[in-house]
Order: C-alpha cells, then structure tokens, then sequence
C-alpha cells in the first residue's frame, strides 16, 4: 500500500559528506512524522532524527551540528544531508513515515528498506 524507498547512502571518508532521501509512494493521503534511524553491525537500531508535518525537528545527541533533516511534502521525500561524517557513524539508515492511506482512517507506520552509510578511509 506504501512504500518508502531511501537512496544516497555509499561510502565516504570521514569528514566527508552524504545527503540521504526517502521517497514514499502509494495510496497517500497525508504523511505525518517522517524520522531517520540507523542500524550498526550488532547493534540496536537507534534514531538519528525526526520532522513533524509542520517541520518541528529534532536530533538525536550524536549528531546534532552535524545532520540536517528536511522534507518536501509535494514530493513525499524527507532528507537527510550528513555532514562530518566519522567511522561510528557507519550503519544502515532506514526512514519511516506515519503515514494515513486514502482508504483508511488512522494512520500507520512504514519503514524503508534502508541505505548503507560506510565511513571509512
């Protein structure tokens, strides 16, 4: 019903820079809270940053001063630009999206299938 598709993740040397996209698709009526996690090899998956509707945001410690989110509501695309990047901040980033369908009432939550970040030199 909706799919959230991220994309830019790669390998970059620390100090370097990345921005990250999350494109959702589908039966959309309207998109709520979009946020970005990270998952590191053996590790939790733990929340890097979040957006509300009207673009309240907030970061989690580790990267605050260094990753900006954003969002494009006419294109149901959130970003996430990483600058600064460091070797712990190497993992998988997934996006996820409340997102309420044409069809439905309430909405629900939807992950990406998430975009690997490599730090390293």
């Amino acid at each position: 019903q909706v799919q959230l598709v991220e994309s830019g993740g790669g390998l970059v040397q620390p100090g370097g820079s990345l921005r990250l996209s999350c494109t959702a698709s589908g039966s959309i009526f309207r998109i709520y809270d979009m946020r970005w996690y990270r998952q590191a090899p053996g590790k939790q998956r733990d929340s890097v940053a979040a957006i509300t509707s009207d673009n309240n945001v907030n970061y989690a410690d580790s990267v605050k001063g260094r990753f900006t989110i954003s969002r494009d509501n006419a294109k149901n695309t959130v970003y996430l630009q990483t600058n600064s990047l460091k070797p712990e901040d190497t993992a998988v980033y997934y996006c996820n999206a409340d997102v309420r369908l044409r069809e439905s009432i309430y909405p629900q939550t939807y992950w990406g299938q998430g975009t690997q970040v490599t730090v390293s030199s």
